[in-house]
């Protein structure tokens, strides 16, 4: 397999597309990269997590693209630079925004993968629009039951997955916190995980997404049912999964969760990451890109 991690650092170009002008509208901010023209090389939508942002995808984009695939990464509403409305972030218009994405990008059935709350996301989208898709990437996430964890009531999961108030927090102390607290993560991976937050003129940060919003996604994924849903996706589905041998309960539940996912889905495939974060997609770049090639590489072979 060629090195792709000779594009490894090019920043995707900024765009912003307009979706849904029949519905009010909205504006969403696009990372892209552009492939190299094959057909055969199916183009690749990227979403992040719950008060993420776009900008985590790009090492994987970047080898992505170096492959020849084409690539975009989105701020889904509410985040980044994307449009922030006052109310609708439920499941089924997040879906519908990232099918409306997908018209305007004129892709037809491209690969969609999703981290962690942008997993479940993905897994909606393929089990509402099954031709909209050739295969889903599931990010230690899509699996994810929130009722099946310990702590599961509403009242438990708002405030045990509250996040933490960082308003205020000069951006250079919380840079220093994300490498102290990942120390192995590059440069790259902590100045995107940075701009989950707007740096404000005082040096200070103010996270993107309002804490109203969060909690509205947080309760539409802990009203989500993954297990009702696999059976309904007839796309190949790729999971891979971050095993934190810092956290065994959660861990327990992880591998129940992804042994349901498992069985449930038609066309499944896992893979594991050992001693990584929930931030696969941040921390280990390089063996995730691999992954997702040499799995589509199988998808489009007869």
């Amino acid at each position: 397999m060629p090195d792709h991690n000779i594009a490894r650092f090019t920043p995707g170009a900024q765009s912003f597309v307009d979706i849904r002008p029949g519905m009010g509208g909205l504006r969403l901010n696009v990372l892209s990269w552009p492939g190299d023209g094959d057909a055969a090389k199916a183009p690749v939508v990227l979403l992040h997590g719950l008060s993420s942002n776009a900008c985590t995808w790009q090492q994987v984009a970047t080898r992505l693209a170096a492959a020849g695939h084409a690539v975009y990464a989105v701020d889904q509403r509410g985040h980044g630079h994307s449009d922030k409305p006052e109310t609708s972030y439920d499941f089924v218009t997040v879906t519908d925004d990232l099918c409306a994405l997908c018209d305007a990008l004129a892709l037809t059935a491209p690969i969609v993968a999703g981290q962690s709350w942008g997993g479940n996301v993905v897994l909606t989208f393929a089990a509402r629009y099954p031709k909209r898709t050739a295969g889903i990437v599931l990010v230690d996430g899509g699996y994810i039951d929130l009722q099946m964890q310990p702590q599961s009531s509403w009242e438990e999961v708002s405030v045990r997955l509250r996040p933490p108030n960082l308003l205020g927090t000069p951006r250079s102390y919380l840079k220093s916190m994300m490498q102290s607290s990942h120390p192995d993560w590059s440069d790259e991976g902590i100045e995107a995980t940075l701009a989950n937050f707007e740096t404000l003129p005082d040096g200070t940060v103010r996270p993107w997404l309002s804490l109203d919003r969060h909690l509205e996604i947080l309760h539409a994924l802990w009203m989500q049912r993954p297990g009702e849903i696999f059976a309904q996706v007839a796309a190949p589905v790729l999971i891979a999964v971050a095993d934190d041998p810092g956290n065994p309960a959660w861990m327990a539940v992880k591998q129940q969760q992804v042994t349901a996912a498992a069985a449930a889905l038609r066309h499944p495939t896992v893979h594991w990451f050992p001693a990584t974060a929930h931030d696969i997609h941040v921390h280990r770049p390089t063996e995730l890109a691999k992954l997702m090639l040499d799995w589509m590489q199988g998808l489009a072979q007869p």
